[in-house]
């Protein structure tokens, strides 16, 4: 769903049979809700939030029918409501990603850094390919913001990995927590771990320089001070 939208079946591309624009996003957005009914007047307001055609229900329906087509005729579940049916076996790049974070920060939890490193990268590649280019709606904006956190979020356990993991995996660190400052700025976790990226590579003076910028960000920005942990740590550093 990220990036270029690829619908894979037993081997056989099918994301070239969707039909027209209007088709693929009724697909797409029956996949990010495979997992409940959805009611066809959801997905009306979905696929025309401005405003649909005067017979909006009859232009779902011949989306409806033409997407059955390209995907199989039991994959499309309608009684009232509309249900995608992929099986239990399916994979979608949103879903594993979600998984994949889970992972990632449970194993962090743990100290486990191997185990972190790699599920991080799963969350990281999918949040950073976007979602749906060019089209607008608030569901489309609501997963493009979840990306956005999920990136975020991917960034920290794949930095905090990397100090885990030390000797070449520090300058992964390094440059996860640059990026997550700048991406960021006012997340404190992103400066902490940049500031210890910064100490472990041995350049203690500009881990301090980094918490100086952070403690005048926030005081500029939301007139308040840096949370504890990110005040002991300058503690640590100063010891």
């Amino acid at each position: 769903m990220c990036g270029s939208i690829v619908v894979e079946d037993h081997d056989q591309r099918l994301e070239r049979s969707l039909p027209s624009r209007q088709g693929r996003l009724l697909f797409v957005y029956l996949v990010v809700h495979r997992d409940r009914q959805t009611p066809r007047p959801e997905i009306i307001e979905a696929l025309w939030p401005n405003g649909g055609p005067e017979d909006a229900d009859g232009a779902l329906n011949a989306l409806l029918s033409r997407l059955r087509r390209a995907l199989g005729s039991n994959r499309i579940e309608s009684r009232g409501t509309l249900r995608l049916l992929l099986g239990d076996d399916a994979s979608v790049d949103l879903e594993d990603a979600d998984e994949a974070i889970r992972r990632a920060e449970s194993a962090v939890a743990l100290g486990e850094w191997e185990r972190a490193w790699a599920a991080s990268l799963v969350s990281m590649f999918v949040a950073k390919r976007g979602f749906l280019p060019g089209e607008d709606a608030i569901w489309i904006d609501q997963i493009r913001r979840h990306l956005d956190d999920l990136h975020i979020r991917s960034l920290e356990t794949y930095g905090t990995a990397g100090l885990g993991l030390g000797g070449t995996e520090l300058a992964a660190a390094h440059s996860a927590g640059r990026t997550l400052v700048r991406l960021a700025p006012l997340r404190e976790g992103g400066h902490r771990l940049l500031m210890r990226a910064l100490v472990a590579e041995g350049n203690t003076a500009e881990a301090l320089r980094v918490y100086e910028n952070l403690r005048c960000l926030l005081r500029d920005e939301l007139g308040v001070t840096p949370s504890d942990a990110s005040q002991e740590l300058h503690r640590q550093l100063l010891g």
